[in-house]
């Protein structure tokens, strides 16, 4: 049962992602608004089983990527978008922020690996993105952040290879604060 739903959300947000993409010059700036309202009809519909703790966010990314994929959109450009606006939305609707920051990021990271994109920028993008939803929505930044390269490194580091250095470096190098957090959590 618990497949058949991931499932279900999977394809369910990569058709209503194509659908309201299609046509659209500017991905980016669309992503956001498109993959946040997702998340919230999605929780709606389902939110006994959210309660139950699927991960419905992981699910939301991993389907907003295919939509992108679909329409022959840049993942990179819209990995921030995604991110922020599930964890936007996850969070509105009711969701834990933990549990949205976590979900999102963790599964940019594994997509953009299946997907042959480039994984230090989608672990950046993924951990700005969910910062600033958590900001949007008056969460704990600082928290988030944290939440966010711990999931990402974590994620990097069981895809194994090289990923968990491409990934911890990219995040020194272009996230601010990070360089300490990595520090913190070798301890």
């Amino acid at each position: 049962m618990v497949f058949t739903f991931i499932s279900r959300v999977v394809n369910g947000v990569k058709g209503g992602v194509t659908a309201s993409l299609k046509g659209t010059a500017d991905i980016g700036s669309s992503i956001v608004g498109t993959v946040k309202n997702i998340t919230i009809s999605t929780i709606k519909e389902t939110g006994e089983l959210v309660k139950q703790g699927v991960n419905v966010p992981a699910s939301i990314v991993k389907g907003a990527f295919a939509g992108v994929a679909d329409i022959g959109g840049s993942i990179i450009s819209a990995v921030k978008g995604i991110v922020s606006g599930t964890v936007q939305g996850f969070m509105e609707a009711g969701g834990k922020q933990e549990e949205a920051v976590r979900g999102s990021v963790g599964q940019a990271v594994q997509d953009a690996k299946e997907l042959g994109v480039d994984v230090g920028q989608t672990a950046v993008a993924a951990v700005k993105g969910s910062v600033e939803a958590v900001k949007q929505v008056g969460g704990d930044t600082g928290s988030a952040l944290k939440t966010s390269i711990v999931a990402t490194l974590g994620v990097a580091k069981d895809i194994g290879g090289d990923t968990f250095e491409i990934v911890k470096e990219s995040l020194k190098e272009s996230v601010d604060g990070a360089k300490d957090i990595i520090e913190e959590i070798k301890k």
